[in-house]
């Protein structure tokens, strides 16, 4: 309702939308239904949970497709779209954590209030389809993190429906010494502190997207991320206390070793050079489906 006006008043030449959330959905929506070509940023991959639903939806309302890599070309070929339409590009957000504009451990750590020079990251967030063992598993990753006595960051988990029993089952941690949870965390920040951390524990596509830029080793718990990337630095454990203590385990002693299969930094150089091909705007935006 807030971007329709903006749309039909100002008409724009390409609307870009972003990921995976309610938000791109909505503006995937809102151009294609005012003949406005829509341009979807990191289609093609799999999320997992609800999540995998919007990115998919995403597409198929989207003229214009921006993938990471081959693999994600090929799923949004497979959902019927133009291979003239798909630009491989790499991940934005690869451009930022391979640049120079991260701001410092020592910046990130005075103003969030970390006391840890050394720390693993915690990112934990409901899966919408599992709400009924949420609690259990919320627990099992708490009662982890406690018993392996490590410091850990945590951001709160994001505002899908259960995120209020992740946060309840979390609050065991508030008074522990070794834990500092953050409501939130700039992306740039959370970069710098991936970068820095022993690993990063959880079910976040921090864990399977971004860790791997850095080289840092990620515990992937339960199936919030089935079915994604996967690397030797990726461990997959269930939501189970003594699985996710062993993984600890491993992963405190792990080798870093970067991967670079989301983008290589030069994701924005191939973005302008798109704009800049008058292919792209000669793209119609009365879709048809292609047969692979």
């Amino acid at each position: 309702t807030g971007l329709s006006p903006i749309v039909t008043d100002f008409r724009p030449d390409l609307l870009v939308v972003h990921g995976d959330r309610v938000e791109a959905l909505a503006g995937a929506i809102v151009g294609s239904l005012n003949n406005v070509l829509v341009a979807h940023v990191e289609g093609g991959e799999f999320s997992g949970t609800v999540d995998e639903l919007m990115r998919h939806s995403v597409t198929k309302l989207s003229h214009i497709h921006y993938v990471a890599n081959v693999a994600a070309r090929e799923v949004v070929l497979q959902l019927g779209e133009d291979p003239e339409s798909v630009w491989m590009i790499g991940s934005p957000e690869v451009d930022l954590m391979l640049g120079d504009d991260l701001p410092s451990i020592d910046e990130v750590r005075a103003y969030y209030h970390i006391p840890f020079d050394r720390f693993a990251l915690l990112a934990f967030h409901p899966v919408t389809t599992e709400l009924q063992d949420l609690r259990s598993q919320a627990r099992n990753v708490a009662h982890a993190v406690r018993e392996s006595g490590m410091n850990f960051v945590g951001v709160y988990p994001n505002n899908d429906h259960g995120a209020e029993v992740v946060l309840d089952e979390f609050s065991v941690l508030a008074d522990l010494p070794t834990v500092r949870m953050i409501p939130s965390i700039r992306f740039e920040a959370f970069q710098t502190l991936l970068k820095s951390a022993s690993f990063i524990l959880g079910n976040s596509s921090s864990g399977v997207r971004e860790a791997g830029v850095h080289g840092t080793p990620a515990i992937n718990v339960g199936t919030r991320q089935s079915r994604r990337h996967s690397h030797p630095s990726i461990i997959d454990v269930e939501a189970e206390i003594s699985a996710i203590s062993k993984a600890i385990r491993a992963a405190s002693t792990m080798q870093r070793s970067p991967s670079l299969v989301f983008g290589d930094g030069r994701s924005a150089e191939r973005f302008l050079t798109s704009l800049n091909d008058e292919r792209l705007w000669k793209t119609s935006v009365q879709k048809v489906f292609h047969r692979v």
